[in-house]
């Protein structure tokens, strides 16, 4: 579905992604493991569209039998409209609008009013305590509430690739694993899913393939579950 070639970012002077090359297979979970630091986030706002200077090669592949699409270059608004939505790190929602409101912004690039009404009826049986507060200012929710709010509003741009940036945290545990079920699910129910996770655990057991980045670059990658019993993972990221 979407292949990363030789990617390469700058911030200034600063090298934070270096050569990463990257393949998310259609209905999957891939996850990016490392350190503050590792370049994880600069890939994903790189897909969004949020850097600069980026060099390299995105493609994308929306249906099976098409021929891939270049998207270097293009504005955040166009990679929602190609199917590519971003939770980001922090949740950012917009705390003096209800829950309802944030919602319906995160529907901003479609026009078909039944189709966003039906997502709101979705989003909420995924979230039933956003529901339950939809008339409530963003800003008045927890933390956890918070971050479901930031996963509903990037579900209502219909995506095929949803793109998670740190989703569990500052949550408490109970949170993280209610989180990261609702995650297992959105997969289950026809989303690709590229998750950002410094919860090395939680991410490596639901993902099917995993990429582990050090200064910008993949010094490991392999399924999920076989990296969780690797010697140097599990020194490195999960305290073994």
């Amino acid at each position: 579905m979407l292949e990363i070639r030789d990617l390469h970012v700058r911030y200034g002077g600063i090298q934070a992604v270096q050569g990463v090359s990257l393949h998310i297979p259609r209905g999957s979970i891939v996850t990016l493991i490392g350190a503050n630091g590792a370049g994880k986030s600069s890939i994903i706002r790189s897909i969004a569209g949020l850097n600069k200077s980026v060099s390299g090669d995105i493609l994308l592949t929306r249906k099976e039998g098409d021929s891939p699409v270049s998207l270097m270059g293009l504005k955040p608004e166009d990679m929602v409209r190609r199917g590519i939505s971003l939770s980001p790190e922090g949740r950012r929602i917009l705390p003096h609008l209800t829950v309802e409101e944030n919602l319906q912004l995160g529907a901003y690039s479609r026009s078909y009013s039944a189709g966003i009404s039906s997502d709101m009826k979705q989003v909420y049986g995924l979230f039933p305590r956003l529901k339950e507060r939809s008339w409530q200012k963003g800003g008045t929710l927890s933390g956890g509430e918070q971050q479901m709010l930031a996963v509903g509003r990037a579900l209502m741009s219909r995506p095929d690739l949803l793109m998670l940036d740190e989703p569990s945290l500052g949550l408490a545990p109970l949170l993280v694993r209610e989180i990261f079920a609702i995650i297992r699910r959105i997969n289950e129910e026809g989303k690709t899913v590229l998750l950002v996770e410094q919860n090395a655990f939680a991410a490596l057991s639901v993902a099917n393939y995993a990429y582990i980045l050090e200064v910008g670059r993949v010094v490991l990658e392999g399924p999920g579950k076989e990296l969780l019993e690797n010697p140097k993972v599990k020194k490195a990221y999960l305290g073994g």
